[in-house]
């Protein structure tokens, strides 16, 4: 650690951390960076592992090898829990419960945002999000095991419901994954089982605006369309799911509901700011939006407190886009202001640089939007493969992550296909097996769970 006396606490190693944390390397600085996990995440390309393509390890590298080589930055492996701005200091609590308080003279927060469930939170049991590693391994795991009930499952109509799979939300998200899950469907498991044929499975898409992927204007998102449709897709627009269970969906459209059986939800429609975003609020006296981000200064410092910096998902400025490049850039922004200010130099607002917008519909297929720029199909795929190779974290990321998207789109394979048990029943499990995994609580009991703890994919 540098013996610089200015101290700088960064909150959140996700892009917009990272990236401040790195672009202090060279300032006369002590950097402390705080996350409640031990990785960065590259959240794009979450829903590859949760199909299959690629390992956790690929795209979640550990804070602390990432940073290894920068000697004024320390990793504290801590959860964030308020702030006193007044005096300066952080409060946290460590993994094994203990509380702590971190001064600082300048402060970053990029705490993120989780999935929004736009009040009905309970939906969560039985959609699982994708915002974390976690989230992505139980979706792999109910992802793959729906097939593997299927097999087993005797009777027609129930058989039918495990093999549907509906996805809310028809941003680049919800059909990123909706694809994944065709193409994994229709070429990768289509010669794996024997009482099912996997490319009978019902992908369905829904999305309560006009279009999907509505950023991107109406020729590609047309575009986009046309490519889930030819996967087998089934595209509904203008459709609002209200309820969620166990067993299905409910879908209003045009006035009317209907319930669709499907045994594998996935939430793709939403998210809400961390719950820092108000804590910084209530400290600072700064509003917050209806996503719960805090609104910030245009140099994205907090009212009242220059010191302070709000970045990414969780701050409104201008109504930038809740996407990476906003936080990448953003974190750049705040670790330069910082240094600006150490060298008595004047600082400048934010300004955000728009680098485009990208999904990928399915193997070689993808849409990309940039600057007036509009590619679709292996010309948009190719674009998106370069870019998401640059900003992939360490060289050994990139090289298994190369190899692996070789076998998956030139072969039929998924390199990343195990599941088990503690992934499919996931969050339903857990809590009810009085916070101990389910697998645990077997060993111990002599008896069997109750039911609830028996109901692992629905």
């Amino acid at each position: 650690m540098s013996d610089a006396s200015h101290r700088v606490v960064v909150v959140g190693g996700g892009f917009g951390g990272l990236f401040a944390t790195r672009a202090l390397r060279r300032a006369p600085v002590r950097v402390t960076l705080l996350d409640r996990v031990n990785h960065h995440l590259f959240q794009p390309l979450l829903y590859q592992v949760a199909t299959g393509i690629l390992s956790e390890g690929e795209i979640a590298p550990p804070l602390r090898s990432v940073l290894r080589r920068q000697r004024n930055v320390g990793v504290e492996l801590a959860e964030v829990s308020g702030f006193d701005l007044d005096r300066r200091t952080v409060t946290a609590v460590r993994p094994d419960g203990g509380g702590f308080e971190l001064p600082y003279d300048s402060l970053i927060v990029s705490a993120g945002a989780g999935q929004s469930y736009f009040g009905h939170d309970q939906f969560s049991r039985w959609a699982p999000g994708m915002k974390t590693i976690n989230d992505a391994l139980e979706l792999r795991g109910r992802i793959l095991g729906a097939f593997e009930i299927a097999e087993l499952e005797q009777d027609p109509e129930k058989r039918r419901a495990w093999l549907t799979f509906a996805v809310v939300g028809g941003g680049p998200t919800g059909v990123e994954i909706a694809g994944q899950i065709a193409e994994l469907s229709r070429r990768v498991l289509s010669d794996d089982f024997r009482e099912i044929d996997p490319r009978n499975a019902r992908v369905m898409l829904f999305d309560g605006g006009e279009e999907v992927l509505a950023e991107f204007g109406d020729k590609l998102s047309a575009k986009g369309k046309m490519g889930l449709e030819r996967l087998g897709i089934e595209v509904h627009t203008s459709s609002t799911v209200v309820d969620i269970d166990g067993d299905g969906v409910v879908v209003e459209s045009a006035g009317e509901r209907r319930r669709i059986d499907a045994q594998t939800k996935i939430w793709a429609a939403g998210v809400q700011a961390s719950p820092l975003a108000r804590r910084l609020a209530d400290a600072s006296g700064a509003e917050c939006d209806r996503a719960g981000r805090v609104s910030v200064l245009p140099d994205c410092s907090l009212p009242g407190h220059p010191e302070v910096f709000a970045i990414g998902d969780m701050m409104a400025l201008d109504r930038l886009p809740g996407v990476a490049e906003v936080a990448m850039q953003q974190g750049i922004h705040a670790a330069t202001t910082i240094k600006r200010r150490l060298r008595a130099e004047e600082t400048k607002p934010f300004r955000y640089r728009d680098l485009g917008s990208m999904a990928t519909i399915s193997r070689f297929r993808a849409i990309v939007s940039f600057r007036g720029i509009r590619l679709s199909g292996f010309l948009g795929w190719l674009a998106w493969l370069f870019v998401h190779l640059a900003f992939l974290t360490g060289f050994k990321n990139r090289f298994s992550t190369v190899l692996h998207w070789a076998i998956t789109f030139t072969g039929g394979g998924r390199p990343e296909r195990t599941i088990t048990m503690q992934q499919i029943i996931g969050r339903v499990a857990i809590g009810e097996a009085g916070g101990r995994p389910f697998l645990l609580s077997l060993a111990d009991d002599e008896e069997h769970a109750g039911p609830t703890d028996t109901e692992p994919l629905g």
